[in-house]
């Protein structure tokens, strides 16, 4: 990976944790230079390669701004979706396919190029996933499964992929807390523990450092999640048949 493409994503991922506002001027480039621990050449490299994006802007005196449509467009893009989901649950099964492109896809990047730092952060992401798990927290392990994922994503070190994963968050946390209440429903014990195996299972993979390991196992894990979700789903119709039959009368 270049220089100039990590600098690039650590710029973003500063961006994002100091909540720079769509328009709002970045820090001189000294003191970015020095946050980002990189030379100020690097830094203006970095920098080119955003603009040239449409992700950053410059202007001779006053510095370097965060482009009005930069940070917005992946969540307004999706944000139709939800609205979707909320009408026809169905449009779930279009963001497990849309996810299955996707995480292939960052899960053997990130066993390719994961840093320390990134490892450590997933595993930091698994270890509050299941804690909040063993504490009957759906909320809060939903919210660590999603953050798992998306940590694997900032490990891919692929900047597009990466800034479609963060803009499907809400969406893919909404989906992510849905899917475990039904798989709650249908078997807790059973369920939950075959969830902590398969994101177990990703995680070495990359540790491992082994592609196409983890490529085959996200696979598993989201054709998992699709069988369980179309079970519940057909449980869920036939109820729905039973309740329709007409009552038996009695003579």
């Amino acid at each position: 990976m270049r220089l100039s493409d990590q600098v690039a994503e650590k710029l973003l991922s500063l961006i994002q944790a100091q909540d720079i506002p769509p328009g709002g001027r970045l820090p001189a480039e000294r003191g970015l230079a020095q946050s980002l621990g990189v030379s100020r050449t690097a830094l203006r490299e970095a920098i080119q390669k955003l603009s040239s994006h449409g992700i950053l802007t410059s202007r001779v005196g006053a510095g370097t701004f965060l482009a009005a449509d930069a940070r917005p467009w992946p969540q307004q893009s999706m944000s139709p979706l939800g609205a979707l989901m909320q009408q026809d649950p169905q449009y779930r099964y279009d963001v497990l396919e849309s996810r299955y492109a996707l995480e292939s896809s960052t899960a053997s990047y990130a066993a390719q190029r994961a840093t320390d730092a990134d490892k450590a952060k997933i595993q930091r992401c698994f270890d509050q996933m299941v804690e909040h798990q063993q504490r009957g927290n759906a909320e809060l392990s939903a919210h660590a499964d999603a953050q798992f994922h998306l940590a694997i994503a900032e490990a891919s070190h692929n900047l597009v992929l990466l800034q479609i994963m963060r803009g499907l968050f809400d969406l893919m946390l909404s989906t992510v807390a849905q899917n475990r209440r039904n798989m709650l429903i249908l078997d807790s014990p059973a369920s939950q523990d075959k969830l902590t195996h398969q994101h177990q299972a990703l995680m070495q993979s990359i540790l491992d450092g082994d592609p196409e390991q983890a490529r085959a196992v996200i696979g598993q894990h989201l054709d998992y999640i699709r069988a369980t979700l179309i079970k519940t789903d057909e449980d869920a119709a036939r109820h729905d048949r039973s309740t329709r039959l007409p009552s038996p009368t009695h003579p």
